[in-house]
């Protein structure tokens, strides 16, 4: 059985792709060091939170993926990120290849809204690779890559917020169903607003005066009673 052994040793952005795309470093070596005449690679990789701290600010923006801080020790599991796929070519003993992965801005996605909420240091990654190995010295012999083989990477944040920015510099999009749609055009018509930032600045200011407004008045009722 050939025995393959895998290494990421850096992520960096693709600069030409056609869409926001990550290239992953891989090292790839035949501990045996039998011909291997290509690779059909899979690798699936996951976002394993658990593995690193959280700076506040950085908490509160997990909210929405993992709950109140209180519970991390139960929500904090793995995230799927991607799954990608390369031919690897003939080599002997050692060989270097980038594994392309696409990447998506979209903020319904658990990975890309986990991305987005941290600010920086590492993101900790588990590769998980699969796939069929070409080999043999005499002849031609196919083998399955064993489901065991992985390894760990330590993606910087600011690789992804690199990339992010290079695509979409300064914007960012939601995706929203088509009523939620028709109801905020008809909202921005009503108000003749010229841009959706408008559209959303006033939303989110009526809702922060509604808020601000509803503790001010409990605070008043607090205070009277606590006068009878």
């Amino acid at each position: 059985m050939t025995d393959l052994d895998f290494h990421c040793t850096g992520v960096r952005p693709e600069p030409f792709g056609a869409s926001p795309t990550l290239l992953f470093g891989l090292r790839i070596e035949e501990l045996d060091h039998q011909p291997v005449h290509a690779v059909a690679l899979r690798c699936q990789i996951r976002i394993e939170p658990a593995q690193r701290t959280y700076d506040p600010d950085e908490v509160d923006m997990l909210g929405d993926l993992f709950g109140e801080p209180s519970r991390w020790s139960s929500t904090l599991k793995p995230l799927q990120f991607a799954h990608a796929s390369i031919t690897v070519p003939a080599f002997t003993g050692t060989t270097h290849v980038d594994l392309p992965v696409p990447c998506t801005y979209d903020t319904e996605v658990a990975s890309a809204s986990y991305f987005r909420a941290l600010a920086r240091g590492e993101i900790p990654l588990l590769m998980l690779f699969s796939g069929t190995v070409f080999t043999g010295r005499k002849g031609f012999r196919a083998e399955p890559i064993p489901w065991h083989k992985e390894t760990s990477c330590l993606m910087p944040v600011d690789v992804w917020r690199e990339l992010i920015e290079s695509y979409f510099p300064n914007t960012g999009w939601l995706r929203l169903r088509k009523d939620s749609l028709e109801s905020l055009r008809r909202y921005r018509s009503a108000r003749a607003l010229p841009s959706w930032e408008q559209v959303f600045e006033e939303l989110l200011a009526t809702a922060e005066a509604k808020a601000t407004g509803a503790k001010a008045t409990g605070a008043k009722a607090t205070g009277a009673k606590g006068v009878e």
